[in-house]
């Protein structure tokens, strides 16, 4: 039921900024891909079936590293978190998104801890974060490392297909969260839920070409019935 409120309020949003606003045509595809995006931001970490309660707001949280802490120890598990004083200093400069301080921390961390699957991910998230939500080449190795680490792990090809995602790749970001369930165990932790964001990813997607569709099909001009034309012969 929430993705169908949130759909539709972007299918609203769409159709106000057309008929109500006027917005010429070649703004459309504009239009469409800001909505994109932010649908698939929500495909990549909304939890619509979370149970709300007022808590108080935290003075410190910036961004999106509070999210990625928690989101990184859930699908690792209670029992992959080392707990080290790095980490837990690493984490803290997330939560305030201090990102490059959050890097520095890692790497000194990794030297003494070179096959922590929790602080290669860490560190791949927080250079994500540094660089504005890109998968640089220097994440992608800390993601790669974190793989290597513990191949069972579903963390690294995760957060590898959030970040396509957040960026509109959808195409790209399902590709990854779909080779890595292909190759985790059955029993790999965080699996079913994996599994569940794929299949709201490809609703969202489904959803999208059909609105697409329409919006194109609502654009196209009108054309006046064709008169048949018979030529004449030669007078004769």
């Amino acid at each position: 039921m929430t993705w169908i409120m949130v759909i539709g309020l972007a299918a609203l949003a769409f159709a106000a900024m057309v008929f109500l606003f006027r917005i010429p045509k070649a703004l459309w595809t504009s239009v469409l891909a800001v909505l994109v995006l932010g649908l698939a931001g929500y495909a990549a970490q909304g939890q619509p079936n979370m149970p709300g309660a007022p808590t108080a707001a935290r003075a410190d949280e910036k961004g999106d590293g509070w999210a990625l802490v928690e989101a990184r120890k859930r699908i690792l598990g209670v029992e992959d978190q080392q707990g080290a004083q790095g980490l837990i200093l690493a984490d803290a400069m997330m939560r305030k998104g201090q990102y490059a301080n959050a890097a520095d921390a890692l790497h000194s961390f990794l030297r003494d801890n070179p096959d922590s699957v929790e602080g290669w991910t860490a560190l791949g998230n927080a250079l994500v974060e540094h660089a504005e939500g890109t998968l640089s080449p220097a994440a992608l190795y800390a993601f790669n490392k974190a793989e290597e680490a513990d191949p069972d792990t579903l963390a690294p090809g995760f957060f590898i297909g959030a970040t396509y995602i957040r960026q509109g790749e959808l195409i790209e970001g399902r590709e990854i969260w779909a080779r890595t369930l292909d190759l985790a165990p059955a029993d790999a932790p965080w699996r079913d839920q994996l599994q569940a964001r794929l299949d709201e990813l490809d609703m969202l997607m489904r959803r999208i070409a059909a609105m697409a569709e329409e919006q194109s099909a609502a654009a196209q001009p009108e054309t006046s019935p064709e008169t048949s034309f018979v030529p004449q012969g030669d007078e004769q």
